[in-house]
C-alpha cells in the first residue's frame, strides 16, 4: 500500500488595525479559520468577499512546507485591496495536520512520476 498522507498548517487569518481608519466592513479582531479546504468563520461573524477574494490565492501556498527562504514563509501581513482603508489580514500558521491523498481526491497518485504536470 502506498503512503498517501501529506501535510498542511491549518492557517488563522485575522483582521488587524493600522494607523489608517477601516474604510470596509472589517473589524480589528475578526479572523477565520483554514482547514484543510475548510474555511472556518466564527458564528455570527462576517468577512468582506473582496477582501477574501484578495487573500484566497496566497492560502494553499502558505498552507504547506516551504524551503527555507521563500518569500510566502515570511510575508504575512496582508493589505485589504481597497487602497483606502487601514485594514491589513495577518496569515498565521498552528499546527500541521495530515491528510490522506484517496480522501481528498479521486485522482491516483502518480507511480514514479515526481511532476506530473
Amino acid at each position: 500500500m502506498v503512503d498517501d498522507l501529506f501535510t498542511l498548517y491549518t492557517l488563522k487569518v485575522e483582521v488587524l488595525a493600522t494607523d489608517r481608519p477601516f474604510v470596509c466592513s472589517h473589524q480589528e479582531g475578526d479572523y477565520f479559520i483554514v482547514e484543510g479546504e475548510n474555511l472556518i468563520f466564527p458564528q455570527s461573524q462576517s468577512f468582506s468577499m473582496y477582501a477574501l477574494a484578495a487573500l484566497l490565492p496566497l492560502l494553499p501556498a502558505k498552507q504547506r512546507l516551504l524551503q527555507e527562504n521563500d518569500w510566502m514563509r515570511s510575508d504575512a501581513i496582508i493589505a485589504c485591496p481597497d487602497p483606502n482603508c487601514g485594514a491589513v489580514f495577518k496569515i498565521t500558521r498552528q499546527q500541521k495536520k495530515q491528510f490522506s491523498h484517496a480522501e481528498t481526491t479521486v485522482v491516483p497518485i502518480s507511480q514514479g512520476d515526481d511532476d506530473p504536470c
